[in-house]
């Protein structure tokens, strides 16, 4: 059975980081080098761009990072020291589904953008409220899904910072946090979507770290709604009572739906127009996927007395949402994570869902 790489830290923003950056210094080099390349790609972005284009509009939004969140740059300088990347480099490592949408809304403007061919995004989220809980307690998870070449990456990090709320969060080599749990309780993933109004801005992982230090979920939620986002994606928060809001944020608007007596599930496309209105257009084979996986997890998920066996057996769903890899977009289920933030239970798996097992973790 392949497991999830552990990854340990604690102490100062910047001992977090450096540790990070030590520990994983050539896998650090080599995702990102790879994401910067694809960052210059047009069938990724929309646009042809240099290396040195891309870098300039990653250093514009550095500034940004240290406005927003300048303890999670610390930790990020760390990694940068340890491995001797740039920050503007790891900014594209963090973010870059994000910035894909900043290039497309920023880059050489002279040229019209075209809507870009490969999209490597099929996660589905959903969060299930402790009213349909088999245990009388609230779920939230998803998958991770990427381009197959991410999969190796994939690693969990322990964080206990000397001032925040331990965590745990599935994420990759050189990344801050994708989908997580703390110690106070408060949990936070998200789902890509595709936009027109990217801006030089915040990249989505710094949005989950920050969450991820709250010890209350409207602060959490204020870590969202008050940031200056780089680009879309759908956030799902949830606290240990088992209150919940779904944000589904665009660069410059965002509609806030909170978790009642049903569940919310969300994948790649917007539902709320006023975010139409500012989407990219998908291409039709991915927008199909995105309706055909939200679709079947709210199929799955229309029951009471829901466990985590089912939530496990709907990630590993392979009717349409545990993906495999092919051809072109080579997009895959690179994994997932579960978790009850009541209890503090966090599970996660590497690789492709349905041929993985699940490690069972707390907080």
């Amino acid at each position: 059975m392949s497991r999830i790489q552990i990854l340990k830290l604690s102490g100062t923003p910047y001992q977090m980081g450096f540790a990070h950056g030590a520990r994983f210094h050539d896998e650090i080099h080599l995702f990102t080098e790879e994401r910067v390349r694809l960052c210059q790609e047009i069938e990724w972005t929309g646009r042809q761009l240099s290396r040195d284009a891309v870098i300039a509009l990653a250093e514009a939004c550095v500034a940004e990072h240290q406005a927003y969140a300048p303890e999670l740059m610390e930790e990020v300088k760390g990694i940068a020291d340890a491995t001797n990347l740039t920050l503007a480099e790891l900014v594209i490592n963090n973010g870059f589904t994000d910035f894909i949408d900043t290039i497309y809304s920023l880059g050489d403007i002279t040229v019209p953008a075209v809507t870009p061919p490969l999209v490597s995004d099929n996660c589905t989220a959903f969060m299930v409220p402790a009213s349909q809980s088999a245990t009388g307690a609230a779920f939230f998870g998803q998958t991770w899904d990427m381009h197959a070449s991410a999969t190796p990456y994939v690693i969990l990090i322990h964080g206990q910072p000397d001032d925040a709320p331990s965590f745990l969060t599935f994420t990759v080599t050189g990344c801050l946090g994708m989908i997580g749990l703390n110690s106070a309780g408060i949990s936070v993933g998200v789902n890509n979507l595709m936009a027109t109004d990217g801006q030089i801005g915040v990249t989505w992982p710094f949005v989950v770290r920050k969450i991820l230090q709250q010890r209350d979920l409207d602060a959490a939620l204020e870590c969202l709604t008050g940031a200056k986002l780089a680009g879309a994606h759908n956030y799902m928060l949830m606290d240990g009572l088992g209150r919940g809001y779904e944000v589904e944020a665009m660069s410059t608007t965002h509609h806030i739906h909170e978790l009642a007596d049903e569940t919310i599930s969300h994948t790649n496309h917007c539902l709320i127009q006023k975010n139409l209105d500012v989407a990219r257009e998908r291409p039709p084979s991915s927008q199909n996927s995105s309706e055909n996986r939200l679709r079947r997890a709210q199929e799955l998920l229309a029951k009471d007395g829901i466990t985590i066996d089912d939530l496990m057996a709907l990630t590993r769903d392979e009717v349409a949402i545990c993906t495999r890899p092919q051809p072109p977009t080579h997009v895959e289920s690179c994994g997932a994570a579960i978790m009850c933030p009541s209890t503090g239970d966090f599970w996660s798996v590497w690789g492709i869902p349905a041929d993985n097992e699940y490690e069972h973790f707390v907080i």
